[in-house]
């Protein structure tokens, strides 16, 4: 016969601020990199060489040059965006639902997670040796077929070479993060599909697709967000040839002839606004697809 006496006791909780000691590091982090900057962006933005307020560094946006950075950086990110997120789903789903065999998918998703991070000056100089005027791949094609890339109007310091470039990075990034949306797709919804008569573009069509949209459009979202902050793999590369926003920023607070820092901290602030909007569209499309992938 059991006694209730001698049934194990649970072990009871630790007391509620033991459970703060483990998230203080986030706290302390975010503090010091996101929100203590954001603040000194926020103040900077409003004030002139001598620290007093003005407004004239918000109403220098509207300028020709400032504007046509923007709207380089918004479009190159579009197109990134765009083509990272279309080249990495497929080749997810190859590797995912598709019939390679299942040792592609390790090898994929592994390379993915390097090339993710690999970006920055690395990035860049592998890219000069690669596909620069004196190449490897420029070098190959001109001996061997007589292709030379940069007579045909190629040029890797141009926005399509920084386009190609950011790509390398773009779609490891959309292989990550749409992997788990493509595993949550149940094998009993094209089951169902099909016992009704559906075929395989009917299926991916009225199910498939819907369901994966949010997730894709998601993580485009991501993915333009991504391209729009990044600074040094650009400058790095064109040397500050094309006029992106992060390399506008960066002339305005450190260079030595366009040297205006309350400028570059509404120009910050500039993106901080995009990047928030962003954000805020990726977390509503991403909870919007967990309504499904998590049934």
């Amino acid at each position: 016969m059991n006694d209730k006496r001698d049934a194990p006791k649970a072990r009871p909780a630790p007391s509620g601020w033991r459970n703060w000691l483990a998230v203080i590091p986030f706290f302390l982090f975010a503090f010091l990199f996101i929100f203590l900057p954001s603040a000194v962006l926020l103040i900077g933005a409003f004030q002139d060489p001598q620290g007093k307020f003005t407004l004239t560094n918000f109403a220098g946006l509207i300028e020709p040059s400032i504007v046509s950075s923007y709207w380089v950086t918004i479009r190159i990110s579009m197109v990134t965006a765009l083509g990272g997120g279309l080249l990495g789903f497929f080749m997810i789903y190859a590797v995912t639902l598709g019939g390679l065999p299942r040792w592609m998918r390790t090898v994929l998703t592994t390379f993915s997670g390097v090339a993710s991070n690999f970006a920055g000056v690395p990035l860049a100089f592998a890219f000069i040796a690669t596909l620069g005027r004196t190449g490897m791949v420029t070098v190959f094609l001109k001996l061997l077929f007589g292709l030379n890339l940069y007579s045909q109007g190629f040029s890797l310091y141009s926005f399509w070479g920084l386009t190609l470039t950011y790509m390398y990075f773009q779609f490891p990034l959309m292989v990550l993060v749409i992997t788990p949306a493509l595993d949550g797709l149940k094998k009993e919804w094209r089951e169902a599909a099909e016992n009704l008569g559906a075929t395989s573009f009917q299926y991916w069509t009225k199910v498939g697709i819907p369901i994966l949209l949010p997730s894709i459009l998601g993580t485009m979202i991501l993915l333009f967000g991504n391209a729009f902050g990044a600074y040094a793999t650009a400058l790095s590369l064109t040397g500050g040839f094309i006029n992106l926003v992060t390399i506008v920023i960066g002339s305005q607070i450190k260079g030595d002839v366009l040297h205006n820092p309350g400028l570059g901290y509404a120009l910050a602030m500039g993106m901080v606004f995009v990047m928030i909007v962003t954000m805020a569209i990726y977390y509503l499309l991403r909870r919007r697809s967990e309504r499904w992938l998590a049934k």
